[in-house]
């Protein structure tokens, strides 16, 4: 789900710009009075975990490769313009330092991910959660079927965002200038990997997270829990950084998942016969354009992250690389989190 530069228009790139922005306002507006509370650690950690999760590539059905998000654990402890707040950083310093999504499409996939995701899964939990008590096992279900719907929601936006490249902006031949594939193809190629194993993976993750927090920190879950209160008791947020410690030591599995997902093919891909059969595998068996389309070759080169494909220059180990970007990131996002709550506060003063 991170679009590359390339594969969306700069009108439709704009677009999801200028429509992301009201939801970035809104969450600032309604964090604002927390950014002096413990609000900025849970922010850190769980942009963190996000950032750290989304690392871990599945193998998906045909050939390709997806992620968990960690978008609804963050909306049910976070609320969901925390949630979007902490999603939006990760998904920020995953373009920038690590080319994983392209920085004209920041606004879209800050838009699929962090927002929708955001608000779908804050929807599904209370919708099923209801008032029940924090410890009530009907909560773990709600964390999962919101971490499931999701992350399908997410997909299903960029599918349509892929989609609708190719019958709006072509060529006077009527070869796509961007996205390759139509919605008839884009669609369930996007939507048959994350309904099976991407969306069951988030559903394990928000759901056995809620889990844990029903008895290591219930405090953490009363943001979401109409009746329960905001706790003020003092939480213990030890484990929890232990527990992404742990995570990020773990990070190296996440390139055991061969290939790449659909819809992230660098410009060579689409002249390279054997990556050519398999973009045509995943893609309903419709061949890819003999050449990358135009406007996805001039702008997938617009920006180039120090340490593309998580792999910086200097290592010739993948593991290694991947250990060390892992660690760098989560750094980055707590250092942006803490500057940028510190750079609010000031201006607020």
């Amino acid at each position: 789900m991170h679009i590359p530069d390339g594969y969306l228009s700069p009108s439709t790139c704009a677009s999801l710009y200028a429509g992301a922005t009201p939801f970035w306002v809104v969450s600032l507006q309604k964090m604002k009075r927390r950014l002096n509370t413990q609000a900025v650690p849970l922010l850190s950690l769980f942009a963190a975990f996000s950032f750290v999760i989304m690392m871990f590539n599945l193998p998906l059905p045909g050939g390709t490769t997806g992620h968990a998000v960690g978008v609804a654990i963050a909306a049910i402890v976070l609320g969901p313009w925390g949630s979007i707040l902490a999603i939006s950083v990760a998904l920020v310093i995953q373009a920038i330092f690590f080319g994983d999504g392209g920085v004209t499409a920041i606004g879209a996939n800050c838009f699929n991910m962090a927002i929708v995701g955001s608000l779908v899964a804050y929807a599904v939990y209370r919708l099923i959660a209801g008032r029940t008590p924090i410890e009530s096992p009907r909560r773990v279900i709600a964390a999962a079927a919101a971490g499931y719907c999701a992350i399908n929601a997410s997909a299903l936006m960029a599918a349509l965002e892929f989609g609708i490249q190719p019958m709006l902006f072509h060529d006077a031949s009527g070869a796509p200038l961007y996205a390759p594939y139509p919605l008839r193809i884009a669609v369930p190629a996007m939507m048959i990997g994350h309904l099976t194993i991407a969306g069951l993976a988030e559903m394990i993750v928000s759901g056995g997270v809620v889990a844990y927090l029903q008895r290591a920190e219930p405090a953490l879950l009363k943001t979401t829990a109409p009746g329960a209160g905001v706790g003020r008791e003092p939480v213990s947020m030890r484990p929890l950084w232990i527990a992404l410690a742990l995570l990020l030591i773990l990070t190296p599995l996440g390139i055991l998942a061969a290939g790449a997902a659909w819809g992230e093919w660098v410009p060579d891909d689409f002249s390279t016969p054997q990556t050519r059969q398999q973009i045509a595998a995943v893609s309903g068996n419709e061949a890819a354009p003999a050449q990358a389309p135009a406007g996805l070759q001039k702008l997938a080169t617009i920006w180039t992250a120090p340490m593309p494909r998580y792999a910086p220059p200097i290592l010739k180990s993948a593991q290694l690389g991947y250990l060390l970007s892992a660690m760098l990131g989560a750094g980055l996002i707590a250092l942006a989190c803490m500057g940028g709550a510190w750079i609010f506060t000031r201006l607020r003063s």
